[in-house]
């Protein structure tokens, strides 16, 4: 879609969480917007980015480092990166504004007052919502979210269960589903040899507290025949100390996608979630998916139906041990197709962006996304 000048309309999309199924989500939607829109991408950079990060995107997508963008609250640092975004934002002139993860909704719903360019804010977690803090610091969290709420400012939820957090916070809100890209995946996916193996549970992801490695362990205790596989690494490694569970550390994507054709059973133990990119990936690998029951993984698994939502240790050796799942497994693989798709992920938030330049009867120039700061990088190529 072009403005009336022939040329398209900017996109910004302000990400402080590069890193996991954020930077996956990031890089999906903004590859298949681009087809559309002039794409502009301010980020900040985690120690799960990926090294190669960049070779992810398409050509045409504009990236913008912000290097005091950080995951912990800074004063000092997130000061600099609310004039930061001021200035990108000064410069890419955009029509839309997308800000992504709590610490990039808070700064931009600081930096922007949402009223000459719509102003977007997706928390992909909500910040107040992670067990691994200590209530006072919920408390703060949750304060800070509804003081910011108060901005015009639309909250895009990516799950039913996040959504129903928003709207005790703001009643401008919307809500898309998470979606995977379904071509890159199946790319991806090409040419992997399937091996004979044991009984394989896998999960992929961080090894930190939200992920709850402890559970995990626990579960495989109690499985001592099965082999349990966790793809990646971090600071709660110590925690799986069950001789049946392999830590596979870090690995490249086609590695992971091997390691992960290669299992049997999808095992996510987490505490909290958004919507998790690994579980759609799991359901499109026809996997059968055994979940934790908490906000994201019950939006998408239904006890029973497309796969099994759990409670106890219980529960989850029950699910593990269960045979006869085939049913299961295809209808949540028929969900994916139908729900969590790129396509139909970006197409929404297409119409949301044009609906919103409507009622503001017409267009500003582009549509922005700001993930952090600093110098413009055309994809591929860092500009000094």
């Amino acid at each position: 879609m072009t403005v009336a000048n022939g040329e398209k309309k900017r996109i910004l999309f302000v990400v402080e969480a590069m890193g996991g199924g954020i930077f996956t989500y990031i890089v999906d939607l903004a590859n298949e917007l681009c087809k559309k829109y002039d794409m502009y991408i301010a980020y900040g950079i985690r120690r799960q980015t990926p090294k190669d990060y960049l070779d992810y995107f398409d050509p045409s997508i504009h990236m913008i480092y912000v290097e005091n963008f950080t995951r912990e609250i800074s004063p000092q640092k997130d000061l600099r990166a609310f004039f930061d975004v001021k200035k990108i934002a000064e410069k890419v002139k955009p029509d839309i504004i997308h800000l992504h993860s709590s610490k990039a909704g808070v700064v931009g719903r600081l930096a922007f007052d949402g009223k000459k360019i719509p102003l977007f804010y997706t928390p992909h977690g909500y910040s107040f919502l992670m067990q691994n803090y200590k209530p006072l610091k919920r408390f703060l969290f949750k304060s800070i979210e509804k003081i910011c709420a108060k901005r015009n400012c639309t909250t895009i939820s990516c799950s039913p269960g996040e959504q129903e957090e928003t709207l005790k916070l703001t009643k401008r809100a919307e809500y898309v589903n998470n979606g995977i890209n379904l071509e890159e995946l199946e790319k991806g996916l090409e040419n992997i040899e399937k091996k004979d193996h044991p009984l394989t549970v896998f999960t992929l992801g961080r090894i930190c507290y939200q992920k709850n490695p402890k559970l995990f362990n626990l579960i495989a205790e109690q499985l001592p025949e099965v082999r349990f596989i966790w793809i990646g690494d971090g600071d709660l490694r110590e925690e799986l100390t069950a001789p049946n569970i392999e830590i596979t550390g870090w690995m490249d994507r086609k590695d992971a996608l091997r390691v992960s054709m290669n299992a049997d059973i999808f095992l996510l133990t987490s505490l909290w979630e958004g919507l998790p990119m690994s579980l759609l990936e799991a359901m499109y690998m026809k996997k059968l998916c055994v979940v934790n029951d908490v906000i994201g993984n019950h939006d998408v698994i239904q006890n029973g139906q497309n796969g099994y939502v759990c409670r106890t240790i219980e529960d989850f050796v029950k699910a593990i041990e269960s045979t006869g799942n085939e049913g299961l497994v295809e209808k949540a693989y028929q969900d994916l197709m139908g729900k969590y798709n790129t396509e139909v992920m970006a197409e929404k938030y297409s119409q949301i962006y044009e609906n919103s330049l409507t009622k503001r009867g017409g267009v500003q120039h582009e549509l922005i996304v700001v993930f952090s700061y600093v110098d413009f990088v055309d994809c591929g190529k860092a500009v000094a």
